[in-house]
């Protein structure tokens, strides 16, 4: 979506990265309805990733501007941008594994926490309340995102593919954002588990009225969850619409198939 509404919570403008003289992304327009489920699809090497960087703070923009709910975040750090109500989850998991389900959690509710140096060094009354809190609610983080109780306290390292990708996003919500970027969460994900995610998008969306903006290559996923879809193709915008406008457009299946799909 690009026209400039008051119902965007992500207004990204001109948006351009250009690492020495190659441009990944090249002045795409591009807007988030809130409470929306959006996609980012695009064949490898095709700027997803970076955009990702872009709006949460990894990657400065070369040229545009970013506004997340009525503020300018363009090239914000990423904890200030995540302060802000954006969380994320990676396309390579990045769970600390020699950490419990539940510790890696509680690390993405720090950005919440009130307990300062000394609060922490001291171990006051209030600090040891923040923490059993904090501790609780990446429980009931998990047990949303649907991770057994009995797997909370195990190291992350030793949990399935699956739960970890679980974990990752339980740590995202725990900073309880507005908008949540999801990084190819079903990578590697079975056809259940990738069904379960799904469900799992819709919930938060319905149930706690995130927006969610997801970058994904299992076509049956994006088909099946996104209410709007954009294209990127060499870093630019080559289509975007509703899944099924982008499904028969014939750039997108150029991108995809290349040109010989388009006749046939």
């Amino acid at each position: 979506m690009t026209d400039a509404s008051p119902d965007l919570i992500l207004d990204a403008r001109d948006v351009s990265k250009v690492f020495g003289g190659l441009t990944a992304v090249g002045g795409v327009n591009f807007g988030i309805p809130r409470g929306g489920i959006v996609s980012l699809i695009g064949p490898n090497g095709a700027g997803k990733t970076t955009f990702f960087n872009m709006l949460t703070g990894l990657y400065k923009p070369t040229t545009g501007r970013i506004v997340f709910d009525e503020k300018a975040i363009t090239g914000g750090r990423p904890d200030k941008i995540m302060a802000l109500g954006i969380a994320r989850t990676f396309q390579n998991i990045r769970l600390f594994g020699t950490m419990s389900a539940r510790e890696n959690v509680m690390v993405g509710e720090h950005a919440r926490m009130r307990a300062g140096l000394f609060g922490s060094i001291l171990r006051t009354p209030r600090v040891r309340r923040e923490e059993r809190h904090v501790s609780d609610k990446a429980a009931e983080e998990l047990a949303y995102v649907g991770l057994p109780p009995n797997t909370f306290d195990q190291l992350a390292i030793n949990l399935s593919y699956g739960d970890q990708r679980r974990v990752e996003i339980a740590r995202a919500l725990a900073s309880d954002p507005k908008l949540l970027l999801l990084d190819e969460p079903t990578a590697g994900m079975n056809p259940q588990e990738s069904d379960e995610l799904t469900a799992l998008m819709h919930r938060l969306r319905d149930e706690r009225g995130l927006t969610i903006l997801l970058i994904e290559h299992d076509m049956k996923v994006v088909m099946g969850v996104s209410e709007y879809i954009t294209v990127l193709d060499h870093g630019e915008k080559i289509a975007e619409g509703l899944p099924e406008q982008v499904r028969n457009d014939d750039r997108v299946i150029e991108a995809y198939l290349g040109k010989g799909a388009v006749h046939e």
